[in-house]
């Protein structure tokens, strides 16, 4: 596996608050795929796709069950109010055409003629299409030409060569779609991306490369795609158009945006992206924080590991193995056994690790009981001599067991690897003496 460490420095200082609220920090753009079946409805949602936020549409031919290249084309130029990318994806690099090759190539010449903004061309076809067109290819229409592997994310080095092979083909624009097997895969499209001399989309697919999709707008990628529905992608891990601009705020990332996340697998469900963007915003702090499925935290954390990368909240299976990859342990922290929050410290790059599930979870208790027992006004702990069951013996369990006993509670940890008997009668009997006291 390749762990290249990834530390690119921002390009700018780094800023903590937004300017207006309109202000645009980068120049990446959001693109909406249309995967419609007709052209009617293609051009219905060329609408939605503008009133989202689109800055331009990529319509895939290839999912159109009827076609006519003469006449459709110029209905979906003419019909789009935003600027239009044609695709037409065969089947060998992941689309759904499986028709005559030189018809489809036509139907992109065509795209260019009738007055399209950009149209993509794969790699395996560029020069053929290149030498079709003898330099007569429209001023206004960008060549696009793109590689897409379905497998896996290459090595830096052949990363590299595959830019030049795109360069070479007389690409406008490069595009490179890989697989990400790991998270750390996305460093390698980053750095590619952050170096490049040409217009690049670098992207990496699934959902382990989403922060690819998002970040792009941090080290200059060309452009993302933001879908209208989250049920129709037209490539594994695509975010919805509302999430980029809504959610992850992506017009105001720059590159000196900071990158915060939760660290978990899974972690797709997690709501922490909802709460801390929406933090960010409202105070104006200038920072991302995502979604990031980590199979291995020590390894995530040595390729992540340049200022731009601030800080991780981390959940399960990682708490405990979290406490083993920080620089420095908070105490209590280290008397828990397990961190849940990972912050590296500006002034030396050094990772401290807190936790602090024991003081949200216990506080809510507690807050639980006294307004059950209408006993605000009582003071210490409510949770002081009670008898408190943890089941499970996680990082979350450890932690509450900790906070449970700080507050004077009776503690008894009921785990699953003591055999479902055993557990049975411990919880039978726990639940006894609850029902004597």
């Amino acid at each position: 596996m390749d762990t290249t460490n990834f530390a690119i420095a921002s390009s700018a200082a780094a800023g903590l608050r937004l300017g207006s609220e309109g202000m645009r920090k980068n120049p990446t753009l959001v693109c909406t795929p249309l995967m419609a079946e007709t052209v009617d409805k293609m051009v219905i949602d060329m609408s939605l796709a503008k009133a989202s936020g689109a800055d331009l549409v990529e319509i895939r031919l290839d999912s159109l069950k009827d076609f006519d290249p003469h006449d459709d084309l110029k209905t979906l130029i003419r019909g789009c109010p935003l600027p239009t990318l044609f695709t037409y994806r065969p089947t060998w690099e992941g689309g759904q055409y499986d028709g005559d090759e030189n018809e489809r190539l036509e139907a992109l010449r065509f795209a260019m003629e009738f007055g399209a903004d950009y149209i993509d061309v794969e790699l395996q076809v560029a020069h053929e299409f290149f030498n079709t067109i003898l330099g007569k290819k429209a001023e206004k229409c960008k060549v696009i030409v793109s590689s897409h592997n379905y497998q896996h994310t290459p090595s830096v080095e052949d990363l590299g060569n595959l830019v030049a092979r795109i360069q070479a083909t007389g690409a406008d624009i490069v595009k490179i779609a890989t697989t990400a097997l790991n998270i750390t895969d996305v460093a390698r499209i980053f750095q590619i991306t952050v170096h490049s001399q040409v217009p690049i989309i670098g992207l990496v697919m699934g959902e382990r490369g989403l922060m690819s999709r998002i970040l792009c707008a941090k080290f200059g990628g060309f452009l993302t795609f933001g879908t209208l529905d989250s049920r129709i992608v037209s490539a594994p891990g695509q975010p919805t158009i509302k999430d980029l601009l809504n959610l992850y705020n992506f017009r105001h990332i720059g590159p000196d945006t900071k990158v915060f996340g939760i660290i978990g697998k899974p972690v797709g469900h997690s709501k922490s992206p909802l709460l801390y963007n929406e933090v960010f915003k409202s105070v104006g702090f200038n920072g991302v924080y995502v979604h990031l499925l980590v199979d291995d935290i020590a390894d995530f954390l040595q390729t992540y590991s340049s200022a731009d990368f601030s800080g991780f909240s981390c959940t399960i299976p990682h708490k405990e193995a979290a406490l083993k990859c920080c620089d420095e342990i908070d105490p209590v922290a280290k008397s828990i056994g397990a961190v849940n929050c990972i912050i590296r410290r500006p002034t030396d790059g050094k990772l401290c690790g807190y936790n602090t599930d024991y003081v949200g979870a216990i506080t809510a208790i507690e807050d639980g009981l006294r307004g059950s027992h209408n006993s605000s006004s009582l003071t210490g702990s409510p949770l002081a001599g009670k008898l408190f069951i943890v089941i499970g013996a996680g990082g979350a369990g450890k932690a509450l067991a900790y906070g449970a006993k700080e507050k004077g509670a009776r503690v008894v940890i009921a785990n699953r690897t003591y055999g479902i008997i055993s557990r049975i009668l411990c919880l039978a009997s726990i639940i006894n003496e609850m029902a004597v006291s």
